[in-house]
């Protein structure tokens, strides 16, 4: 068995991923600024050489959307610096997201300079692209629905969200010493319009808005109608955003 970090440990998906991780046999440490035995804080560095001393794998799921993810190089950085001072990390496992190279969205090419910081750090390294999680496309129509009426949401946009769990499922099995390099991308097993899948959800969740579709502007939108973000020929996953949605509602008690 092997001793593993993860970074984002107590995050949405870290959380699973440390879960699966110990249900294996294997030696975890959740990283986070309020952990007891390995209190680390990314954007500075601090606690991490402690917290990577021994590591062999390293499951970086740690990042910061706001403000376009730009702490996210630094706090790669100081990981990348920790891990080359242990000297025992073989393989760093990130995850990043289907079309960081093609959607020109902040957030996007923050991940894909992090992904390029981790290629030239001589450091063993897997990475994962995923399509978005039911639990985004939830968070989007929740947001829009907080108007009485109508639910606005980006018209002509087709997403294929993917569960959680089964990426967490396959960043346990990447994580090993052996790195992968780019591994094969992760889709969700369906595509649908965003306007479609808010209706899915406002329904299952009992809200009734009318869905309003509205077509933007810019070269963010452009790609993510031309469907950069999607994975078509690689629609793996199982669970689909439908199912989501009953399972919210029933965890609502509807």
């Amino acid at each position: 068995m092997s001793t593993i970090l993860v970074t984002g440990g107590t995050g949405t998906l870290g959380v699973l991923v440390v879960d699966r991780l110990r249900d294996a046999g294997h030696e975890v440490r959740a990283l986070s600024r309020h952990a007891p035995e390995y209190p680390v804080d990314l954007s500075d560095g601090s606690g991490l050489d402690a917290a990577t001393a021994g590591a062999e794998v390293i499951v970086h799921c740690a990042s910061d959307t706001r403000g376009g993810g730009k702490d996210d190089e630094s706090a790669t950085r100081h990981l990348i610096d920790a891990a080359r001072r242990a000297g025992t990390v073989t393989n760093i496992v990130y995850i990043s997201i289907v079309g960081v190279d093609v959607v020109p969205l902040g957030y996007y090419r923050t991940k894909l300079r992090v992904e390029r910081l981790l290629e030239a750090s001589g450091l063993g390294l897997t990475v994962l692209r995923t399509t978005q999680f039911h639990d985004l496309v939830a968070q989007l129509v929740d947001t829009a629905a907080k108007l009485p009426l109508v639910a606005p949401v980006p018209g002509g946009v087709r997403v294929q969200p993917i569960a959680v769990g089964e990426v967490a499922d396959r960043l346990a099995e990447l994580a090993v010493p052996t790195p992968s390099g780019r591994v094969t991308d992760m889709g969700g097993p369906e595509i649908h319009t965003l306007a479609d899948l808010a209706r899915t959800y406002l329904t299952a969740t009992g809200r009734k808005r009318r869905v309003l579709p509205i077509p933007l502007a810019g070269k963010t939108y452009a790609a993510f109608k031309r469907g950069g973000h999607l994975a078509p020929s690689h629609a793996v996953g199982r669970g689909t955003f439908a199912q989501f949605a009953a399972g919210v509602a029933a965890g609502r008690g509807r």
